[in-house]
């Protein structure tokens, strides 16, 4: 039997990053100055992404590129394995991705995504993702919204 079914969500969309609060534009900034940190020599393609806790301490990541490809890491996982590593008590609350260049938003990759989501099932609970570009930032309350379809064991 064939049976059409359809997949919707909500997001935020802000058209600047004056529209957040004081504690989401201090997680954008902080993923935006880890931009900086990036080795990105192959793509030039410099992404950043800062997670807030529980506790209200901030963590950072950056992409990495390897001459061995595809032997590098893409911000976000960075960031994630560090926290599951490091400070896996301590849930993430938010995290937001950002880029240079910054001309759209910065959307996770395919990999990413899964990973959130299994960041999201070990922490039983749900991040609020912020994916900014130069001016305009998407916001969606559970990374399961960017991947309905999700990897179980």
């Amino acid at each position: 039997m064939k049976m059409k079914q359809q997949f919707s969500f909500e997001y935020t969309h802000y058209e600047s990053v004056a529209a957040l609060s004081e504690a989401d534009r201090a997680l954008v900034e902080a993923a935006r100055e880890a931009t900086q940190k990036a080795h990105a020599p192959y793509s030039h393609f410099h992404v950043g992404a800062a997670a807030r806790l529980k506790s209200g301490r901030i963590l950072t990541g950056s992409n990495i590129e390897s001459e061995v490809y595809p032997a590098g890491l893409c911000a976000e996982r960075t960031l994630l394995f560090h926290h599951a590593a490091c400070h896996a008590a301590d849930p993430i609350e938010a995290l937001a991705i950002a880029s240079v260049p910054d001309e759209r938003e910065c959307y996770p990759c395919g990999q990413c995504r899964q990973v959130l989501v299994d960041t999201e099932r070990r922490q039983k609970s749900p991040m609020r993702i912020l994916m900014c570009g130069r001016e305009s930032i998407t916001e969606v309350d559970s990374a399961e919204r960017l991947l309905p379809f999700t990897f179980i064991l």
